[in-house]
């Protein structure tokens, strides 16, 4: 989670390790087994990665909307005196908002709990400096204020770029895949190719069948993608006509990717939304891994860019309590160390979870915040197993298709600060992962052997008869992204909150990417236009008069 608690929240942390109602600061567990000398004479095989080139996404609307938004914030006007804005948690949402405030002239200071940046994104070194992670996380080219922070910091040779596939691992033909390949052709011809041309997980007529089902998406645009999300994918799926054998083959699979949770559940809009990125923009399904960890790799630029421009970063600040002013305006923060903190304006880049654990009394009776108790996040599980052998892989995330395991990507393969030419390392999502997060780790690592072996028979045996296990990690996340189920979108909160000196940030908050990374990259970059066109009086003159009345009780 991006921000560790006072003593409230210290309650529900206690429970982590065995409630998935608990509130997890650092994984929740990570657990290995005692590494083993490989032994005997096994040739390994010989795996060459390919990264492709760039995507040239920079001609998508997307994009030029994205890089506008940058483009007024860093042109917006530059303020008689920088204003200190103190943000709470340093995910990406609350290192978007501190870049985005640094170009317009402000100061920002950022708050951290824990000892690790990236919130959702972190990641931790074990005892032999092998990474393991919050996620398996994987850029696409349909994020165009993420694709815009990497031009921005100039990192973009960070991101590698796989072949333009969607790879589908195939439960009843063990060893096997299942390719949806993209030519490089203009969307949507490109993926209504990729879906024709693929006769193995659909017939001819669950094809039409479903294609008849998307029409009134593709006729009624946005607003109807809107609609949807009273209803679930499955029921979707039941009103339109559309086989259950799709909803089996296919969205079970991308349910579980997207949110962590099954079709019965999801909100249809989550699944239209990324349809409607994925078949209108020609680059939009194209997918990169980062090529190391993202705390390294990802998050510390965002603070060197920020703190360059005279920002602040505060590791291990752990906050308590949200002090307010007699006209219910934040005063101050309480940090756990006894420590006060004041800014000019505010913003939480919290976790929905631990925003409602600290909002202060007299704001949770407003409409505004109490919407906040309709959210809630998602359990999720991240595994990474090294395993002694190299195997047969695909430089490329896979979708699984197991009822136990989400995707999984050979991270010795896809990411070069993971390379191992001669062992792979498999990463792995565990979802839905609600009955399993206060399982010990034994079982779950049991369970996914068990899983593997179904898939992979030929290398995997759970007996590990076959390749051996040399350690395991597991991470869990008891309360990760929003859990976006239908009817969700109605309680997600704008970035401009009632209170005048406080905003919010965060991929719950109202967005059009939902709970990914993008979204809270973009949620951070609404948090900071909303407060600097406040400032500016353009929305909200009250913004600057309380600004005005904490200059002066200074002065």
């Amino acid at each position: 989670m991006q921000q560790a608690l006072g003593q409230r929240a210290g309650q529900a942390m206690a429970h982590s390790r065995s409630s998935a109602k608990g509130v997890s600061m650092r994984p929740a567990s990570s657990s290995s087994v005692a590494a083993r000398p490989v032994r005997g004479s096994r040739k390994q095989l010989s795996v060459v990665a390919r990264d492709y080139p760039k995507p040239a996404f920079e001609t998508a609307g997307t994009f030029q909307e994205a890089q506008a938004l940058s483009d007024k914030l860093r042109n917006a006007p530059r303020p008689e005196k920088p204003l200190k804005v103190v943000i709470i948690g340093a995910g990406l949402a609350g290192l978007s908002t501190a870049k985005y405030l640094s170009d317009a002239g402000h100061i920002p200071i950022v708050l951290e709990g824990r000892d690790v940046l990236g919130g959702k994104v972190a990641a931790w070194k074990d005892e032999d400096g092998d990474w393991y992670e919050t996620g398996l996380h994987i850029f696409f080219g349909a994020y165009p204020n993420m694709m815009n922070v990497f031009k921005e910091l100039n990192i973009e040779e960070r991101l590698q770029w796989k072949e333009h596939s969607m790879i589908f691992a195939m439960p009843d033909s063990p060893g096997e895949f299942s390719r949806f390949d993209f030519p490089d052709i203009p969307a949507p011809f490109n993926g209504i190719f990729a879906i024709l041309a693929n006769n193995q997980m659909l017939t001819w007529p669950e094809k039409i069948q479903f294609a008849l089902g998307l029409l009134p998406a593709i006729v009624g645009g946005q607003k109807y993608v809107e609609d949807q999300d009273k209803l679930t994918v499955t029921e979707w799926m039941r009103q339109q006509g559309v086989p259950n054998r799709v909803n089996d083959e296919v969205f079970i699979a991308m349910a579980k990717a997207l949110n962590f949770i099954d079709p019965d559940d999801l909100s249809m809009t989550v699944v239209l939304t990324a349809l409607n990125r994925f078949l209108q923009e020609k680059h939009g399904s194209k997918m990169a891994f980062l090529d190391g960890a993202p705390p390294e790799r990802l998050c510390q630029p965002l603070v060197d860019y920020f703190t360059a421009k005279g920002g602040q970063i505060r590791m291990n600040a752990r906050l308590k309590e949200i002090k307010l002013n007699a006209d219910g305006s934040v005063k101050e923060l309480a940090m756990v160390n006894g420590e006060t903190i004041e800014g000019d304006l505010y913003v939480s880049a919290m976790p929905v979870d631990i925003m409602k654990l600290l909002t202060p009394e007299p704001w949770a009776a407003m409409p505004y915040f109490s919407q906040l108790n309709g959210l809630e996040g998602v359990p999720v599980i991240n595994i990474h197993i090294w395993f002694d052998q190299k195997f047969k892989t695909v430089d490329h995330l896979l979708f699984s298709r197991s009822p136990l395991l989400s995707v999984y990507a050979d991270m010795s393969v896809t990411c070069k600060e993971y390379a191992d030419p001669n062992k792979s390392m498999l990463e792995l999502v565990f979802a839905p992962a609600e009955g399993w997060i206060g399982r010990p780790d034994e079982e779950i690592i049991a369970a996914t052997m068990t899983e593997l072996e179904r898939l992979f028979p030929t290398e995997i045996a759970a007996d590990q008869s076959k390749a051996k296990i040399l350690k395991y990690k597991v991470v869990k996340t008891p309360l990760s992204v929003y859990k976006a189920t239908a009817g969700r979108e109605e309680y997600r909160p704008t970035q401009r909150s009632p209170i005048s000196n406080f905003y919010l940030a965060g991929d719950y908050t109202k967005q059009k990417y939902l709970a990914s990374m993008e979204g809270a990259i973009f949620s951070g970059k609404l948090a900071a236009e909303a407060l600097v066109e406040d400032v500016n009086m353009k929305k909200r003159p009250e913004t600057l008069a309380a600004v005005e009345k904490k200059q002066l009780a200074a002065a």
